[in-house]
């Protein structure tokens, strides 16, 4: 009987322990996986649930917003229709650069100071505004999930460019959702219902379009319809004379066309205020790297307004006078004890969290770098070799899930733009050879051949797949069609 309470004891304390041990690693896991702008708002939240936590005596360096200017109104709409226009014919200019296949992560921000301007900013954000919206439709769980995942994923002007097929696997992968392209795009056309009109669109073209179709009914908007949807060609080449000739215009009807035709917004996202139309996609980098001419790749965690953290003082030595006079206590003493010898614990395992936050993303970017250097030295995308998550976990002795907590919303800050830490992450391909190829290397082969091609005949699938040998990515026959889908381009036939 008493070896039966003895054992019984044993298994109570291992319990106990395993539980302590699981809280801590889960505050840890939590850390982990939060962008900087999200850890300082944990931090604050828990400095003012736990009085044993304090920051260190120095406060971290602010730089304030501009102050803005009083404008007269017609000056200010003057201003604002002369950056569309602006706008615009830039992302006329960029078409087929950056509205194809290859995402833009660039953030466009031309100095640190503006970088804290938007992060430190008191408005209201892009995300949050949208969310709010969401909060207006009658969405089901998986739904909401899907929606508040796609609003994530829109870039800093408004738009979507990341592939359906990638948001189903990721939301597979990483949220345990499984849906197909084709309920995301259910979802996605609720979302390009939001205002302002342009949200949510996957090209420019698109864009265009979802604002042009709010418009009231008229000759006019079947004219900007016709401009977009049948003759974007010219529109985007500004064969403004050419387009006028084809949809049989006076000159006061064009001129009334194109002018109408400039008031759209390519950057749909910049409509929702200055500092939110910059957005959280102008979101603030978790890595600083910094490559020199001489091809070395150093880096540095942004630690943005995170404070130095440390215990109380006044807690501390509070603790430790009950515990010296912890024979003589009175009720209401132990009572106080352990209400401070808590609140220490906490402080200390929040700090220790902190701590193996900075050190797993140290290590992971470490090896990230060390996978992708040459990619850091010359910025060019096809310089990216495969890696996936079990690469990166291997090398740093990290578990799978810790890596995939590091590399999900984080960002980082290089010499050629400032990309999510997913999109150093990509497939391999293994040839009959045992070659192990970049999956996102072969893709930009062969959207090259594609858009090189004679649109009178079309490449097939076979001529692809020896082209693409010819230029060393022995890949077969089905695989050229799997990655051509995958990038949303249509078979030969449907190219002409």
């Amino acid at each position: 009987m008493a070896q039966e309470q003895i054992q019984e004891q044993r298994l109570t304390q291992q319990q106990k322990l395993a539980q302590s041990i699981t809280q801590q690693q889960l505050l840890q896991a939590q850390l982990i996986e939060l962008p900087i702008t999200q850890l300082v708002e944990r931090i604050t939240a828990e400095m003012d649930d736990n009085p044993a936590l304090e920051p260190s005596a120095e406060e971290p360096e602010y730089i304030d917003s501009p102050e803005s200017s009083d404008n007269t109104e017609s000056s200010a709409d003057s201003y604002e229709e002369e950056e569309r226009q602006s706008a615009l014919d830039a992302a006329l200019e960029s078409l087929g650069r950056d509205d194809e296949d290859l995402p833009v992560y660039q953030s466009g921000m031309s100095s640190q100071e503006e970088r804290e301007d938007v992060v430190y900013g008191q408005t209201q954000s892009f995300y949050d505004q949208l969310m709010e919206q969401m909060n207006l439709f009658e969405l089901t769980d998986e739904e909401r999930n899907v929606m508040e995942y796609l609003i994530g994923s829109l870039d800093d002007d408004g738009l979507l460019r990341k592939p359906l097929h990638s948001i189903a696997d990721e939301l597979a992968i990483y949220h345990n959702i499984d849906i197909t392209e084709q309920q995301i795009e259910q979802v996605l056309l609720k979302l390009q219902e939001f205002d302002p009109a342009g949200i949510g669109a996957r090209t420019l073209q698109e864009c265009l379009l979802l604002q042009i179709q709010r418009r009231e009914p008229s000759h006019l908007k079947d004219l900007m319809t016709r401009t977009v949807e049948e003759y974007f060609e010219l529109f985007t080449k500004k064969h403004w004379n050419r387009l006028q000739q084809v949809l049989q215009l006076t000159d006061l009807q064009g001129e009334t066309l194109i002018r109408e035709l400039r008031k759209l917004n390519p950057k749909p996202g910049t409509a929702m205020g200055e500092v939110v139309g910059r957005s959280i996609q102008q979101i603030t980098p978790d890595f600083i790297i910094d490559t020199q001419d001489d091809g070395t790749v150093t880096f540095s965690l942004n630690m943005g307004d995170v404070p130095e953290l440390h215990v109380s003082q006044s807690f501390t030595d509070t603790l430790n006078e009950y515990q010296t006079n912890k024979e003589n206590m009175s009720r209401q003493m132990k009572e106080a004890l352990l209400y401070t010898k808590k609140k220490v614990d906490a402080a200390q395992g929040f700090i220790e969290a902190i701590r193996v936050r900075r050190q797993t993303l140290t290590s992971t970017m470490r090896a990230i770098i060390q996978w992708q250097h040459r990619f850091f030295e010359d910025g060019d995308e096809a310089s990216l070799r495969p890696m996936i998550l079990k690469d990166i976990a291997e090398k740093t002795g990290l578990a799978l899930s810790t890596v995939s907590r590091v590399s999900n919303s984080k960002y980082a800050q290089t010499r050629w733009g400032t990309f999510p830490l997913r999109f150093f992450f990509s497939d391999g391909y293994k040839t009959a050879e045992g070659e192990e190829l970049s999956t996102r290397e072969i893709k930009m082969a062969l959207r090259d051949l594609i858009d090189g091609e004679d649109k009178k005949k079309p490449l097939s699938d076979d001529t692809l797949k020896t082209l693409l040998a010819e230029k060393g990515y022995p890949i077969a026959r089905r695989t050229v069609a799997k990655y051509r889908e995958q990038m949303g381009i249509p078979v030969a036939r449907l190219r002409r």
